[in-house]
């Protein structure tokens, strides 16, 4: 836009949500789209892929949370009524499946009010981490402002032969994120990256 404005639309199948700095964008855009297309407008958005939406407009704050599908998850298991509880685990356990914990149905994750917008990456890699085809994970988070706004875990498509291989393609992977997140626009100046370092 002109005026250096922006509209951001994410589109999954036939969910749409629409975000931009000024409502009369947002109320242009939706015009055009349903000029071309049947469309139904929910209003302000409450959920979207599962995540709801809460808004606090006075602290400028919004939270995210994924409550709704974790108690679908309990309920589909008869767990609805359990307790959960804080149950310590070895260090050298390795999980082999992803999961939501019980006792996080209230966490979420807060974005805004006043904290300095600054993005921040994270990158780690557990070298030869899986025991079957010994290769090893990369890892990265970004946050701005404190916030998260990028994850991933995922094993490398190789066999790396040391730490220090495992280390650049973990690495090479948050660079080529942190590229794409300057480019949407988020008025980065600069990128931090961290390594992480456990124990």
């Amino acid at each position: 836009l002109k005026d250096d404005s922006f509209i951001y639309l994410v589109l999954y199948v036939d969910d749409m949500l629409i975000v931009a700095k000024k409502k009369y964008d947002i109320q242009k855009l939706k015009g055009l789209l349903s000029a071309e297309f049947e469309m139904k407008d929910l209003g302000a958005a409450r959920k979207i892929l599962g995540m709801e939406i809460i808004r606090d407009i006075e602290r400028r704050k919004l939270f995210l949370s994924q409550r709704s599908y974790i108690q679908k998850v309990l309920a589909r298991f008869d767990m609805s009524s359990s307790k959960p509880i804080d149950t310590p685990s070895a260090a050298n356990i390795h999980l082999t499946a992803m999961f939501a914990p019980q006792g996080t149905s209230d966490v979420g994750l807060i974005y805004g009010g006043d904290t300095q917008c600054l993005v921040t990456g994270y990158s780690d890699s557990d070298y030869a981490g899986d025991v079957d085809t010994r290769r090893s994970m990369t890892s990265y988070v970004f946050t701005l402002g404190g916030s998260v706004v990028s994850w991933k875990a995922t094993l490398q498509p190789t066999v790396t032969l040391s730490t220090t291989e495992a280390e650049y393609m973990a690495l090479t992977e948050a660079a080529k994120e942190g590229i794409w997140l300057k480019r949407l626009r988020l008025n980065v100046q600069s990128i931090y990256f961290l390594d992480i370092q456990a124990g």
